[in-house]
């Protein structure tokens, strides 16, 4: 369980997708990329079924829990979602996203995983239209764009996600004005040093990585030239 304090809206994060670590040292490649800066760890759980391919569960998310300090965004590419919501509750999850397509009741799925004491999120595909963040804004902690087709790692970012992260940041931003609550807008896919600042200025403030992190040499280095490519981003979008 985590606090369910709003995340700071000034902030910028970026959270490395363990899917790239080397799994035969999971526990080492967690420590070795927090101490080198990153924010989250994120989780990507896929089922065979809603995507076609098959990764983690909640075993593996207990198993790293109590090597890292920083938040564990775990992405459920799963159909259905809601018997999974305790499960990594219970595991050690900060933060829950699932897609809307995945469950029959969205608004419900959501209110579950903030009363499991989760930041809640909503995962959009390439194709799946924003409308309905609409209806369960006063749920939602996480919006996470996905800037490739779900399923497997190690895609090319699709330079179409930039107008619906534009689009998506002015319902966030108007949302904020009117509650002062903060939603983070996360994208997924792709996402490298050439590209970040780009995605950046278009709205999103949360960056997951995964081959452009895991499998280099130097961990810190990329993460500190991505962050570079982050401040360039925001004086593009001043």
């Amino acid at each position: 369980m985590t606090d369910l304090t709003p995340f700071d809206p000034h902030a910028t994060r970026i959270a490395p997708s363990i899917l790239s670590a080397d799994f035969a040292r999971l526990g080492e490649e967690v420590r070795n990329v927090v101490s080198a800066g990153a924010d989250w760890i994120h989780f990507d759980v896929m089922d065979n079924h809603y995507v076609p391919n098959l990764t983690i569960g909640p075993l593996v998310c207990e198993a790293i829990r109590p090597h890292v300090q920083v938040p564990i965004d775990v992405h459920l590419m799963v159909e259905p979602v809601d018997a999974l919501v305790p499960m990594f509750a219970k595991a050690g999850a900060n933060i829950i996203s699932f897609h809307p397509e995945a469950s029959r009741h969205v608004d419900r799925t959501l209110a579950l995983i903030r009363d499991h004491g989760c930041h809640a999120g909503l995962v959009f595909n390439p194709a799946t239209p924003l409308d309905y963040m609409d209806y369960v804004m006063d749920k939602l902690d996480v919006v996470l764009l996905m800037s490739v087709n779900p399923g497997f790692g190690g895609q090319s970012f699709l330079p179409s996600t930039l107008p619906k992260l534009r689009q998506a940041r002015a319902r966030i931003d108007k949302w904020r004005a009117e509650t002062g609550h903060t939603i983070a807008l996360e994208v997924d896919g792709g996402v490298k040093i050439d590209n970040i600042a780009e995605i950046h200025a278009a709205g999103a403030d949360t960056f997951v990585a995964g081959s452009a992190i895991f499998g280099k040499p130097d961990y810190a280095g990329v993460i500190r030239d991505l962050r570079a490519q982050i401040a360039k981003g925001a004086s593009l979008a001043a």
